[in-house]
């Protein structure tokens, strides 16, 4: 899974990456074929917005949240993003998994080749 957290109007400080990186992990439990995680985060006078978008096959999930403190915002957002992946799972549940499953790796492989890279 590939993530990748930005801040948008302030510096992104070192325990809220770690908050973030561990919410990361905790949406593996829910749906292990993840293929892109970001979120963002944004402060815009007293209001603390998170936006955490979700890839998986054919599909993007979105989640926003916003509140006074930014800890607050990024918990609820992902609380959100793991009802909506409980919701996408059931619905896999009636589609092909061996196609899914193909296209996630797909989607994972980088675009250029690594050995042809100079450095």
């Amino acid at each position: 899974m590939n993530t990748k957290v930005t801040a948008r109007h302030f510096e992104l400080t070192e325990n809220i990456k770690i908050q973030a990186e561990e919410n990361f992990e905790s949406l593996q439990r829910y749906y292990d074929q993840i293929i892109a995680c970001d979120l963002v985060l944004n402060i815009e006078k007293h209001r603390k917005m998170a936006e955490l978008r979700i890839k998986v096959y054919n599909q993007t999930l979105t989640s926003t949240e916003e509140s006074d403190n930014m800890r607050v915002s990024i918990e609820s957002v992902f609380d959100k993003a793991r009802g909506q992946l409980k919701k996408y799972k059931g619905k896999l549940k009636h589609k092909n998994p061996k196609r899914i499953s193909s296209a996630q790796t797909d989607a994972a492989k980088p675009d250029t080749d690594v050995d042809s890279v100079d450095y």
